[in-house]
């Protein structure tokens, strides 16, 4: 007893100690910088408030206040484990004791060293929350700023292109811009060093120049003739995976050919800052164009053996090719126009009148494109529900029509920016749903290649992977739309850190946890399964209908486990799931009774094990064999080979006769008759003597023959046979009428018909006699 106050003694000090060497390692951590995150989140909230600096300072500002962010998530996301450690024990000590309770010095002295890490551990997760919150907030303003300033300059009303007065200061601008690019070539050429320098690299430009010429000139036809030369010659699937990515040469070809003339351009330096604008401009010009000349080629090909996603005549290929090759060189022209645009510092009334030609030139060709691309046919046309792709091809066309017929009024009511930002997406969608199409078929292609034989259009993996890549384009679709970088950042890192719904916290690491562990659980089980219904329960004494339930029972609780341990591995608090569970099965109880009782009911026949797969039963009036007992209902195969599902509810509550229960021994009862006057007894042992020599009757008890009565118009028998296997019972019945039958006629025994006299009461009437 004089040692608990020296033991208490000893845990305080040695709490006290490890307060301290805590406090020391607090020091020592190298976590965030709470003085230099307050200057910037101070800096940050008043240039929010002000709202006066520009986007792109914005934008800076708002990738530090992220970089901070992701620092204090880190610090959020430490130690988590370890507090739920601590919490888990301080409550396996029990609820703190009452005010003027006292509990033992030992759990008091517990609970307070583990109240005592948890403060130290939790204080910087605090800290850390915190300053979170505050970066998120301005996070937020930022991005709301942003947004305001995008939609005013959508919504911002500009000159108007179809002023004539604009347009000689624009044409003036754009001479200027001609005349400068012209004078800056000349005064190099003027320069001697500059055509020194061009002849000693003489050889090295005509080589590169000769090379990019004949790549230029001649890699497209090269690369469509292989790909049109490997269709026709290889199987079907095969050759359109090896002619997709020989097609892909019509890009890469030509790009190197562009990539040898611009340096061998470059080689001679013989062009000034403006040409040198448009030689840094030629390579992704060059790459929008044959991007467009690819993408034109595949969707409307040349050849007819080659596949097409708009089921189109074919004479209609070359409209479709012509408008999607065109689309890419406005593309072309509008983004050197920009480039020129920037460097010149062009007014905005010269943009305005310059932007207004290609928009309606790009206008047009959507407009059109839209047109074409809603003559596609569906394969069957007569049919009333139109495939899906059909129903997008479709939209898809009434939308390019939508947008080729509104952005020129928008450009000429002088909206310039919303009408750029209507018809250059819409541009940009067209080509990725054609892109969309053309890797969806690829898939395609590749899984007819590796499954030869399989329909891939009706299989399940190529439709996975292509739903996969509609997902996917989402992400593109949303940048060409207006969407920001940051905000496809921003919803990335909400994903990531999780949403939270009440206080489950749901992220894509815990919901692939939890598939991936339900997964194995799931695949555990149909081995388990599989290896007893294999292995193991054969060599038992269970009958099959007893390993079947078996069977069944071990699946219903392997996979109710592995849910179990995939929601606890995932992270989510099953009690958090009791309260919802709890209101749901109220509404179970009302509104899915009957599935519930069924689900019962289930359960019941896989332990009761009152009917099993195999038996002979008959029920509500439907007589087969059970071929499968399930979690809500059974399945009967009638002798007409059709199945009947019968809800397990009715096995239950209702009468079941179950012929083969236990054993296939059964009676069958054959009525014969005969004529009045045969002798009874002959009769009797007639039919004895043909009951007993079928192989299929039991002799003990050995066959019965009742003298059943006197009918209306014969003797009445019954052959009652107890047979070894009552599953035979129609083919019995069969035997024993056949030899009956002919029995009967050795011995000359008549078997009776029904006859009946017709007696008329008046016939004189029928005669019209009075």
């Amino acid at each position: 007893m004089r040692l608990r106050p020296v033991t208490a003694m000893l845990r305080t000090l040695a709490t006290v100690v490890l307060l301290l060497a805590a406090t020391l390692g607090q020091a020592q951590d190298t976590g965030p910088d709470y003085t230099a995150w307050s200057e910037v989140a101070s800096r940050a909230e008043v240039a929010v408030e002000a709202a006066r600096a520009s986007d792109a300072a914005l934008a800076d500002l708002r990738a530090q206040v992220a970089d901070w962010r992701r620092q204090f998530q880190a610090q959020l996301d430490a130690n988590t484990s370890r507090i739920q450690t601590l919490n888990d024990q301080i409550g396996t000590l029990g609820p703190a004791p009452e005010e003027g309770a006292v509990e033992p010095e030992e759990i008091a002295a517990r609970r307070a060293e583990l109240n005592a890490q948890l403060q130290r551990l939790s204080t910087p997760r605090r800290t850390a929350e915190e300053a979170f919150s505050r970066a998120n907030g301005i996070i937020g303003e930022i991005d709301e700023i942003l947004r305001q300033r995008q939609t005013e300059e959508l919504l911002n009303m500009g000159p108007w292109p179809v002023n004539v007065r604009l347009w000689p200061d624009a044409v003036r601008d754009v001479s200027e811009t001609v005349q400068s690019t012209v004078s800056g070539v000349g005064r190099e050429w003027s320069n001697p060093s500059t055509r020194a320098q061009a002849r000693d690299n003489l050889p090295l430009v005509l080589a590169l120049a000769a090379l990019g010429l004949a790549l230029l000139a001649r890699s497209r036809a090269w690369s469509e003739a292989v790909a049109v030369r490997i269709t026709r010659s290889a199987a079907s699937s095969s050759g359109g995976v090896a002619a997709f990515f020989v097609s892909l040469g019509q890009i890469a070809l030509p790009m190197l050919g562009l990539f040898a003339l611009v340096r061998a351009v470059a080689a001679t330096g013989l062009y000034g800052q403006r040409a040198n604008l448009i030689l840094d401009t030629l390579e992704p010009m060059g790459l929008t164009v044959f991007f467009a000349l690819w993408l034109g080629g595949r969707v409307f090909p040349r050849a007819a053996e080659q596949w097409s996603p708009l089921n189109l005549p074919h004479e209609r290929h070359t409209e479709g090719r012509i408008y999607v090759t065109a689309l890419g060189a406005v593309l072309a022209l509008q983004f050197l126009f920009e480039r020129f645009a920037a460097f010149e510092r062009y007014t905005i009334e010269t943009i305005a009148v310059i932007d207004f030609p290609l928009i309606v030139l790009a206008s047009i060709l959507v407009l059109r494109m839209g047109w074409l691309i809603r003559r596609t046919k569906a394969e069957d046309e007569e049919s009333a529900e139109k495939p899906f792709a059909m129903r997008v091809i479709r939209t898809l066309g009434r939308g390019a029509v939508l947008a080729g017929l509104g952005a020129p009024v928008l450009a000429a009511a002088g909206y310039g920016v919303a009408a750029k930002a209507l018809i250059y997406p819409a541009m940009l969608t067209l080509a990725l749903f054609g892109v969309l199409a053309l890797l969806q078929q690829l898939v395609r292609d590749i899984y007819s290649t590796l499954r030869p034989g399989h329909n891939a259009a009706e299989s399940l993996v190529p439709t996975l992977v292509g739903f996969a890549l509609i997902l996917a384009s989402c992400i593109p679709l949303s940048l060409i739309w207006g969407a920001r970088v940051t905000d496809l950042t921003e919803l990335w890192d909400t994903l990531r850190t999780g949403l939270t719904i009440g206080e489950v916290t749901v992220s894509p690491g815990s919901f692939i946890t939890l598939i991936l562990v339900f997964t194995l659980g799931y695949v555990l089980t149909r081995g388990a399964q599989s290896a007893m219904r294999s292995s193991v329960l054969p060599k038992t004494k269970v009958d099959p209908g007893g390993q079947t339930a078996i069977v069944s029972g071990l699946g219903y609780i392997g996979i109710f486990l592995a849910a179990l341990v995939a929601i606890t591995a995932a992270g989510i608090d099953l009690s958090n799931i009791a309260l919802v569970a709890g209101a749901l099965s109220v509404g179970i109880g009302f509104g899915l009774q009957t599935v519930v009782s069924n689900f019962v009911s289930g359960i019941i026949l896989l332990i009761e094990r009152p009917i099993s797969e195999g038996d002979w039963i008959e029920v509500g009036g439907q007589m087969g064999y059970v071929r499968r007992i399930s979690v809500r209902s059974t399945r009967i195969e009638t002798f007409d080979r059709t199945d009947v599902i019968v809800p397990n509810a009715d096995l239950i509550s209702g009468t079941v006769t179950n012929y083969t229960r236990g054993n296939t021994v059964g009676r069958v009862i054959i009525p014969v008759g005969v004529a009045y006057g045969t002798d009874t007894k002959r009769v009797e042992g007639i039919l004895r003597e043909i009951a007993e020599a079928h192989p299929m009757a039991l002799l003990n008890p050995p066959p019965t023959i009742l003298f059943a009565g006197f009918g209306a118009d014969s003797l009445d028998f019954e052959v009652r046979i107890i047979l070894r296997d009552v599953n035979w019972s129609l083919s019995v019945r069969n035997d024993i009428n056949h030899k009956i039958a002919a029995r009967f006629k050795e011995e000359g025994i008549e078997i009776p018909f029904a006859q009946r006299d017709l007696w008329l009461r008046n016939p004189e009437a029928l005669r019209g006699e009075t």
